[in-house]
């Protein structure tokens, strides 16, 4: 496997503006999941760092200018974008080893897409957005007067930002961008298993950027019940919070104490619904989403829905392209799948397989053994089952790994109430010769982000989320700037 070479993993936490070890002096080690092997180590903070930096933003949203100078905190996500692109090779080789994320997927959604728009898109809102609206002027049922009438939006106040491993750049920086865009300061905590490129983050604040002391905090710990101080503490006014369902729905009962503000953007069990007139080939290539990055995103398509009238035609399809996927090295630039973050991840994936098997799924391609030729890191064989019944675990519940569940159907009708038939709505796509076939049953599908023919909407100004147990808000776009600001009606007698 790859060598690390000249990086410069950064270990300290940033709070209050500062580049601190955690005060107990504790660190632990981050673990490369292609060779097992240990990076570095980093900052290991408890609950009174986290307190610490929890204060500090507090003091910076309180008593500096930083929520009101639309100007400054522009200039200052410039210098931020700036520093990252001055270190973007250095960060892409960082997020390969900490993530085990294949190197073709740092060119897209890992690293080089959200840099190009997570951070310039919100600071172009700063400019464009109406931070001030005018009702105007009307006489008031209440007092008989001709009232002027505004709304001011204005930032929330104290973010607490909680990162998964999955995707961390991606996710750390569009939280980032529109957070702090709207005014309001932050305390990172990034995941365990991927605390570097959120130190790093850190570091460029501290020595690369004019953003005030405290306005932005990075906290890691290996320890999740750190992050939980945010949940908790009245100091912090919003919980930006992005990994599973489970988790997301312990912060709602948590919040609920303070009446917590929260975006939360969860799992999903996507389908893709290819209907009888699609281009078969085209569509089965979607089926290949799972096996990119070993299957861990929340918005892949992990269902297959194949008409009857076509299914043999596409079940070959499919067992053609599993087969010649193969895991390996994520420093190769020709790897789809490289592994998944952890041994318990990936015995997590493979117990899933199992139950697909005990449940009667058909297993076509993969399985529960390691791959072939890979004897350290964690890797999962790309598993492809079809003749799947939706009520079957496999189908319902997010694996996080490298698997595929093919379901037939007969009808559209069928098809819609399989595809909606799920706890999750997070994404989904259509296959059809027509786009208005494909329009028509999109419409009607229960999810947030949903690709028509091909399509992919991924963009910093297209609002990403979902629908039922995917969560509550949105990122990206207006409605993800407004996730962080509040609304201030006001009026005044005129004359």
């Amino acid at each position: 496997m790859g060598a690390r070479g000249d990086i410069g993993f950064e270990p300290r936490l940033l709070v209050d503006g500062s580049l601190v070890e955690a005060a107990s002096g504790r660190t632990f080690p981050n673990v490369n999941p292609a060779t097992e092997e240990v990076l570095g180590d980093v900052a290991d903070a408890d609950a009174g760092d986290m307190h610490r930096a929890i204060d500090a933003a507090r003091r910076a949203f309180d008593e500096s200018d930083w929520s009101t100078d639309h100007a400054f905190r522009k200039r200052c996500l410039e210098q931020l974008q700036e520093a990252l692109e001055a270190e973007q090779e250095q960060l892409r080789e960082e997020l390969i080893l900490e993530a085990g994320c294949p190197r073709m997927v740092t060119h897209g959604p890992q690293l080089d897409t959200p840099l190009a728009g997570g951070l310039t898109h919100p600071a172009k809102l700063i400019d464009e957005y109406p931070w001030e609206v005018d009702l105007g002027d009307e006489v008031s049922t209440l007092t008989n007067q001709l009232t002027a009438r505004r709304i001011w939006r204005e930032a929330v106040g104290v973010v607490g930002a909680i990162v998964p491993w999955n995707y961390p750049f991606e996710v750390t920086i569009h939280k980032l961008g529109q957070a702090l865009a709207t005014g309001n300061t932050v305390v990172l905590k990034p995941a365990p298993d991927t605390p570097f490129n959120a130190t790093r983050i850190g570091r460029l604040v501290a020595e690369r950027t004019d953003i005030p002391a405290g306005v932005v905090n990075v906290v890691t710990s290996s320890d999740h019940l750190v992050g939980e101080a945010l949940t908790l503490s009245p100091k912090v006014d919003l919980v930006s919070f992005t990994g599973s369902t489970a988790v997301g729905k312990r912060i709602m009962e948590k919040g609920a104490a303070t009446m917590k503000r929260l975006f939360l953007e969860l799992g999903g069990k996507s389908a893709t619904v290819v209907l009888e007139d699609a281009d078969l080939a085209l569509s089965c290539l979607i089926g290949i989403a799972p096996c990119m990055h070993a299957g861990q995103g929340c918005a892949t398509p992990t269902r297959m829905l194949l008409p009857r009238s076509r299914y043999d035609e596409g079940v070959e399809i499919l067992k053609g392209i599993y087969e010649s996927v193969v895991p390996g090295d994520p420093q190769q630039p020709d790897v789809l799948c490289g592994p998944v973050i952890s041994a318990r991840q990936r015995d997590k994936v493979t117990g899933y397989i199992q139950k697909g098997i005990d449940e009667g799924a058909r297993l076509l391609v993969g399985g529960t053994g390691a791959p072939d030729g890979l004897d350290k890191g964690f890797f999962v064989r790309p598993t492809l089952f079809v003749d799947v019944d939706n009520a079957m675990t496999v189908a319902r519940e997010e694996i996080f790994g490298p698997v595929l569940v093919v379901i037939p159907y007969e009808g559209e009708e069928e098809a819609l109430r399989i595809a909606n038939d799920s706890p999750y709505g997070l994404a989904g796509n259509v296959m059809s010769g027509s786009l208005e076939r494909s329009v028509a049953l999109a419409r009607r599908l229960r999810a947030g982000f949903i690709g028509l023919n091909g399509g992919a909407g991924y963009f910093a100004d297209v609002p990403f989320g979902g629908y039922k147990e995917s969560g509550v808000g949105r990122q990206n776009g207006v409605a993800g700037f407004e996730q962080y600001l509040e609304v201030k009606s006001v009026a005044w007698p005129v004359g």
